[in-house]
């Protein structure tokens, strides 16, 4: 009995030293600061969940293999969502904002929504994101390319089923049609492809079940209880993440449990090719938009007539 308490109690602070190193390795930016007419918090919590074009990390040799292109200057945030995880335990709620939505930026006036993250990154998209939908955002967490690619790698690849395949040369896929192991150059060209006739709108859909696919692997039973699984996992994850100075590993444990199995949706569009200044940009259905982003603030169920859901398609 004395040898097992022993081992027990190694076991203990082994897990304990893990966690704050881990929690110590995130990325952690000042993104989420008060501003005046910033929306009043309310309950529930609100994440807002970027990735970026960022090629940090990568070398050039890395840059051509997963076709994200040379010398690209500026970053965008061509993955926007939301994630209401509801204060009674209710089913969360994951939305995607088109990264071609109109809408106003502080001090740049309207424009396309990803603008905002060129203009002042993470910081200027969180209060870009807030005066648009009306929602308090609570946590922020965001990832690059590369941080991708390290993240889907860790964990062993992420098994996807395609009722087609998926092809497209721009985002170095090329994809069977069936259920099969993603690594992470193919998870990255899988959420990067606009290969669709709805292009964009498409791609959140697979950005979304993508993710969901991701954290539930990260959370299985099979990676928490095999150390040679989730350490190399939670270094991955803890090493490419970029989160607000308030998020700690628990509040991502708490987010990953959330987007196991999370409603989803679009944010409600009233024209997907609207003619701006900008180019084509996507207007939203502000009624329905107002009422989705309602029920979020208000942490009331989302009726089934504002939920469009998530389904993967092939490219041909």
């Amino acid at each position: 009995f004395a040898i097992i308490a022993v081992i027990i109690a190694l076991i203990l602070v082994a897990i304990v030293g893990l966690y704050f190193y881990f929690n110590g390795k995130l990325d952690r930016r000042n993104v989420l600061v008060d501003y005046a007419g910033r929306p009043a918090a309310s309950a529930g919590q609100n994440w807002l969940i970027t990735g970026s074009d960022s090629r940090q990390g990568l070398t050039g040799k890395e840059e051509a293999v997963l076709a994200t292109g040379h010398d690209i200057s500026g970053h965008r945030s061509d993955t926007v969502l939301i994630l209401h995880i509801p204060s009674g335990g209710g089913r969360p709620v994951l939305v995607s904002i088109p990264r071609d939505s109109y809408v106003p930026i502080p001090g740049h006036g309207y424009s396309k929504i990803n603008a905002a993250y060129a203009y002042g990154g993470p910081k200027l998209l969180a209060e870009t994101v807030q005066n648009a939908t009306g929602l308090y955002i609570n946590h922020f967490m965001g990832i690059g390319f590369g941080g991708l690619v390290s993240v889907v790698n860790s964990v062993g690849g992420v098994n996807m089923c395609l009722p087609g395949p998926m092809v497209d040369p721009k985002a170095g896929l090329d994809l069977k049609a069936g259920c099969q192991t993603l690594d992470g150059a193919q998870a990255l060209g899988f959420v990067r492809t606009r290969n669709f006739t709805e292009s964009d709108l498409q791609r959140e859909q697979d950005q979304r079940l993508f993710l969901k696919a991701l954290l539930s692997k990260m959370t299985s039973l099979g990676t928490i209880i095999n150390p040679f699984a989730a350490i190399p996992a939670a270094s991955g994850a803890t090493g490419s993440l970029t989160v607000d100075q308030g998020t700690s590993l628990y509040d991502l444990l708490h987010v990953a449990l959330a987007l196991r199995n999370p409603e989803t949706t679009t944010v409600p569009i009233a024209n997907a090719s609207y003619l701006t200044s900008a180019g084509d940009s996507v207007l939203w259905n502000t009624a329905e938009a107002s009422q989705l982003f309602h029920y979020l603030k208000t942490d009331t169920p989302v009726p089934r007539s504002l939920l469009t859901g998530s389904k993967v398609t092939g490219t041909g």
